[in-house]
């Protein structure tokens, strides 16, 4: 049985990811920064049919805490298959460029981006005991440079600065990282489920969490063949459905 863990998955895109992995036979570790949330979720998830999900304390801005949950991963399984890094925050709003605190930039970055950093190379060891290894940056089209640039695209207006630049960030360590590792089976990408209502945007996205989760494990689950190092979004009317970076 594969096993995958997600971050910040006791809540939204996170926990839709859990529900519809676990209904395809994975062994689900349910990231959570507060256990008791993540348990109580977990609870409530047994009693409608889910199995083989357990909940696991992880707070990716903090070390000791990700590498206690890697500890347990690896006396648990031994390895590790897939990785979603799901985690993420929106930050402190309004965020202009020039007037936004360094404070409010660094925060957001602490978990967009360095949590992503943390928890990779922690987990590292033992996803390269894994036949298959995945990791899944979950990004934002936000994150494009290319789409920024454009002021046809519907979300040029949107250029809150802690936040988009994060999740730029997070794509060049995407793709830095799918380079160091395209020697090995590993398949790394940044995968955007798109503008989505959750209790992050206070509901205000057109997609559903069932249509951004699906997306995300279509991207995460692939074969041998599938891509690395690619930049994928739901809200992409392409074949590809790949965004330009």
């Amino acid at each position: 049985m594969k096993s995958v863990l997600i971050t910040g998955a006791n809540r939204s895109i996170g926990l839709e990811i859990v529900k519809q992995l676990s209904k395809k036979g994975l062994f689900v570790y349910l990231g959570s920064r507060d256990l008791v949330k993540g348990e109580e979720v977990v609870a409530e998830l047994a009693q409608n049919g889910f199995e083989n999900v357990k909940a696991i304390q992880i707070d990716v801005t903090n070390q000791e805490s990700v590498l206690a949950a890697k500890n347990s991963i690896e006396k648990e399984q031994g390895k590790l298959d897939i990785l979603i890094n799901n985690a993420g925050v929106l930050g402190a709003m309004p965020q202009n460029s020039s007037t936004t605190s360094i404070e409010n930039i660094q925060e957001t970055f602490d978990t967009n981006f360095f949590g992503v950093i943390r928890v990779t190379q922690l987990f590292l060891d033992l996803l390269k005991k894994s036949d298959s290894p995945r990791i899944s940056n979950i990004t934002s089209g936000l994150g494009s440079l290319t789409l920024h640039s454009d002021p046809t695209w519907k979300y040029y207006p949107f250029k809150a600065v802690s936040y988009v630049s994060s999740k730029t960030a997070l794509n060049a360590f995407t793709v830095a990282l799918a380079f160091e590792l395209k020697d090995l089976p590993f398949k790394v990408n940044s995968i955007d489920p798109g503008y989505t209502a959750t209790d992050f945007n206070n509901f205000n996205g057109p997609g559903s969490v069932e249509s951004a989760a699906s997306f995300i494990i279509k991207h995460t689950l692939t074969d041998e063949n599938g891509p690395t190092g690619k930049f994928f979004s739901n809200d992409i009317e392409d074949e590809s459905e790949e965004s330009p970076w």
